[in-house]
C-alpha cells in the first residue's frame, strides 16, 4: 500500500520504532526510511541507536541534539506559565512532543521526504500531539502512523521483526515503559496499571528513597530575571547546566515524584508515576516570587490561564492560535518577576524558605504591626462599608418577618 516514497520517521529505538521501518517499506511500499532520533538530555548513549536503524533498513540515521531548544524554547515558558496538567504533572514529557514534530518536519523539508511518522499508538496522548503539531506546521504533509494501524501485539511484532533479522529482546524483569528527558521521567505499565499496587523503588532513578536521603536539610536559592531561571546558588549558569544541576541536588533529597490517576485526552485514565525535580521546584520558587512581585489582580487571573496553558499542552496545541494568545499574556506579566528564591530541601520535601526582589510589591511599612506601621487604620471603616454596601442593600430587601 504505497503512500510515500521518502519518509522520516521519529526513532526512539524501541521495539514499535524499529519494526515501523521495514513494516513502513514492506507493507506499505515505502522507498526510503530516513529515521530521526532526538537527544534531549535523556542521558542515552544514541550512537548504538543511530546504528540500530540503519541495521533495520534506514536509509540514514539522524541524531539530532535538541536539548538547549528544549530547555529555552518549551521548558522555560511553561514555568513561566506555572504549567501543572491537573495542579500535579509539569509537562516534561508532553513538552518533548512539540519539538520532536518541528525537528521532523524541518527533516523532511531538508531530505525532500513527502511524509513523516511515529510509532505511536491509538491509545496514548503522543499520537494527538504528533499530528496536530504536524499538522500546525506542515499542513500538507503526510502523517503516517503504522503502530496506530497494523493491530500486531507487542509479542506479534517482535516476531514480525525477526522475520527481517532484526533482534529485539525485552527484559522479562523490567516490563514499564519509560519515557525520558532532561525535565524527567514517565514509567507506566506492568504492575503501575493497577492503582492499588505501590511502585517500587526500583522504578526511580533521578530520585532517591526516603531513606536514603540526607538527615541535614539543604537550602538552595534560585535566580530569576523576567520570570527565567538563571542561576544557582549565585552562580549564573546556562538553561541546560542549571536545570541539570538541579535535578541532582533535588533528586539526593527524594524531591520530584509524582503518582497519579491521570485523564487523557483520548477518553481514559492512565496510572503515571513521573519523576521531575527540577522542574517541579522551578514551578514552586516561580510562582512563589509572582506573589512577591504580581498585583493581586494579575495573580489571581493568571491561575485561570495556567489551567487553560496546562491542558493546551497536555492536549497537543503547543503551535494553537489560543496558545499563542496565552503566550503573549504570560510574557506581559513576567517583566517583574526578578528576584531569588531560597528553597528547603529534606525528606521528600521542597519548601520555600524565603524570597526577596527589588520589584517587589511587599511593603514592611504597610504589613507591620510595629510602630512603623504607616498603614491607614481609620479608612479602613469607609472601606468596609462600600465594600459591603451591596450585601447589606441586599440583606434589608430579604430579611424574612
Amino acid at each position: 500500500m504505497g503512500r510515500a516514497e521518502r519518509v522520516v520517521l521519529a526513532y526512539s529505538g524501541g521495539v514499535d520504532t524499529t519494526v515501523c521501518i521495514p513494516y513502513l517499506m514492506n507493507e506499505w511500499g515505502v522507498k526510503e526510511v530516513i529515521t530521526l532520533a532526538a537527544d534531549l538530555g535523556q542521558g542515552d548513549e544514541l550512537e548504538p541507536i543511530r546504528k540500530k536503524a540503519l541495521t533495520a533498513g534506514a536509509k540514514e540515521s539522524l541524531v539530532s541534539d535538541a536539548t538547549e531548544r528544549f530547555i529555552e524554547d518549551y521548558a522555560f515558558p511553561s514555568i513561566q506559565a506555572n504549567a501543572l496538567y491537573e495542579n500535579r504533572y509539569p509537562l516534561s514529557t508532553a513538552l518533548a512532543r512539540p519539538l520532536i514534530a518541528q525537528l521532523l518536519v524541518e527533516a523532511a523539508k531538508e531530505y525532500g521526504a513527502d511524509a513523516v511518522a511515529h510509532g505511536c499508538t491509538g491509545k496514548g496522548n503522543d499520537q494527538v500531539r504528533f499530528d496536530v503539531s504536524i499538522a500546525a506546521l506542515a499542513p500538507d504533509l503526510k502523517v503516517l502512523a503504522p503502530a496506530r494501524e497494523w493491530g500486531m501485539s507487542r509479542e506479534e511484532a517482535i516476531a514480525y521483526g525477526e522475520k527481517f533479522g532484526l533482534s529485539l529482546p525485552v527484559k522479562k524483569s523490567s516490563p514499564y515503559s519509560i519515557d525520558r528527558n532532561l525535565l524527567g521521567r514517565s514509567i507506566e505499565a506492568g504492575p503501575l496499571e493497577n492503582p492499588w499496587n505501590e511502585p517500587l523503588e526500583e522504578i526511580y532513578v533521578m530520585t532517591k528513597g526516603i531513606a536514603e536521603t540526607p538527615d541535614e536539610p539543604a537550602y538552595i536559592e534560585i535566580g530569576f530575571e523576567q520570570g527565567l531561571p538563571v542561576s544557582l546558588n549565585g552562580s549564573v549558569l546556562a538553561p541546560v547546566e542549571l536545570v541539570s544541576q538541579l535535578n541532582t541536588v533535588v533528586g539526593e533529597h527524594g524531591v520530584g515524584r509524582i503518582d497519579m490517576i491521570e485523564n487523557r485526552l483520548v477518553g481514559i485514565k492512565s496510572r503515571e508515576i513521573y519523576e521531575t525535580p527540577a522542574l517541579l521546584v522551578l514551578i514552586l520558587a516561580h510562582r512563589d516570587l509572582e506573589s512577591l512581585t504580581l498585583t493581586a489582580d494579575v495573580t489571581h487571573y493568571k491561575r485561570g490561564i495556567e489551567e487553560s496553558y496546562s491542558q493546551l499542552v497536555y492536549n497537543g496545541l503547543w503551535y494553537s492560535p489560543l496558545k499563542a494568545a496565552l503566550d503573549a499574556f504570560v510574557q506581559q506579566t513576567q517583566a517583574r518577576v526578578s528576584g531569588t528564591v531560597r528553597v528547603k530541601l529534606f525528606k521528600g520535601t521542597a519548601t520555600i524558605a524565603g524570597r526577596q526582589s527589588d520589584k517587589a510589591l511587599y511593603s514592611d511599612e504597610l504589613a507591620t504591626y510595629s510602630s512603623d506601621d504607616r498603614f491607614n487604620h481609620q479608612a479602613a471603616e469607609g472601606f468596609i462599608y462600600v465594600w459591603g454596601l451591596p450585601t447589606r442593600v441586599w440583606s434589608e430587601k430579604n430579611r424574612q418577618g
